[in-house]
């Protein structure tokens, strides 16, 4: 639940792109809280069905028919529904090169990241306080440690962020590399252990690089990396506005995961200005670490007990 009242500033002026698949339930939560916020442009991308997948036809039919017969507020639509089915890889990344086509920057939600409202007026804040300035590549609406620091600033910097629950401009995402194309040459600059330092850094090299050697797919990999690649910092929120309610066995990535403990808060506006531009370290140490024995044992009995 989400923890907190919420009261728009302002009408939403930026557009929001929104990825959907096959997860009708997902979709559902997630696209009430889009209709809430009433963008005045939303855009709707969805990979096609899997010819393996005995009844997927009819459940990403489900999904789209369920969104365009529930668009009941005054916006211009725009979709891309694919008939093939091309994959995470490739249907993300088209669907975003696809709504940067058209917006200068927006907002970005998957069918299981399920926002607060706050979380949209956030996004549109910080995409026009930094939409010129360059160090800044991404705008995060997840916490990954839920809180972090919330009585000091209402955001931070962060050398990650989240991508559950998004926002982005074209100037940033122009440099996406989803070949990982420099990731050999920055392994031997040292990058990851000038990034992090030597023991975090050498984690999140092992991830990426165990990443590009499988052949995962996934778009996130990538866009960590040329972020890296351009020392491209996220705005992170002090308290998570994003909750993923898609884990489990219809997931994607996140089948064998549980739930992460994080919830979607909301936060008071005007959102207080950080002047100070380096990335938090202690925090950024946490999003690489290694789920902890305690970590586990308590996401276990929070989700058995409430």
């Amino acid at each position: 639940m989400t923890s907190g009242s919420f009261t728009p500033p302002q009408p939403l002026n930026t557009a929001v792109l929104f990825l959907v698949f096959n997860r009708l339930d997902t979709t559902k939560k997630v696209f009430e809280a889009i209709r809430e916020a009433t963008p005045p442009r939303l855009y709707i991308a969805a990979d096609g069905a899997r010819e393996t997948k005995a009844g997927e036809a009819e459940k990403v039919t489900d999904v789209r028919d369920f969104i365009l017969q529930n668009i009941d507020w005054k916006c211009d639509i725009k979709t891309l529904f694919k008939e093939e089915n091309l994959g995470c890889k490739y249907a993300v990344s088209g669907a975003i090169d696809w709504f940067f086509e058209n917006e200068e920057m927006g907002i970005i939600l998957e069918d299981d990241c399920l926002p607060s409202q706050s979380f949209f007026w956030f996004c549109e804040a910080m995409l026009e306080k930094y939409k010129a300035d360059t160090r800044i590549f991404l705008v995060s609406g997840y916490n990954k440690q839920n809180e972090w620091k919330p009585n000091v600033n209402d955001y931070f910097y962060s050398n990650f962020g989240g991508i559950w629950g998004w926002a982005s401009w074209r100037r940033a995402w122009d440099k996406y590399d989803m070949g990982m194309n420099l990731l050999e040459k920055y392994i031997d600059a040292q990058g990851f252990e000038h990034l992090l330092g030597k023991k975090e850094g050498l984690i999140r090299r092992s991830l990426i690089e165990g990443s590009y050697k499988k052949g995962i797919n996934s778009w996130a990999y990538p866009w960590a990396l040329t972020r890296h690649f351009n020392n491209g910092l996220a705005c992170v929120p002090s308290k998570s506005l994003i909750k993923n309610v898609g884990f489990g066995v219809d997931a994607t990535h996140t089948t064998n995961m549980e739930d992460d403990g994080v919830d979607h808060h909301e936060i008071t506006f005007p959102v207080k200005t950080n002047p100070f531009y380096f990335p938090d370290r202690d925090y950024d140490c946490l999003f690489v670490a290694p789920k902890s024995l305690l970590q586990r044992v308590s996401s276990i009995l929070k989700k058995v007990f409430g």
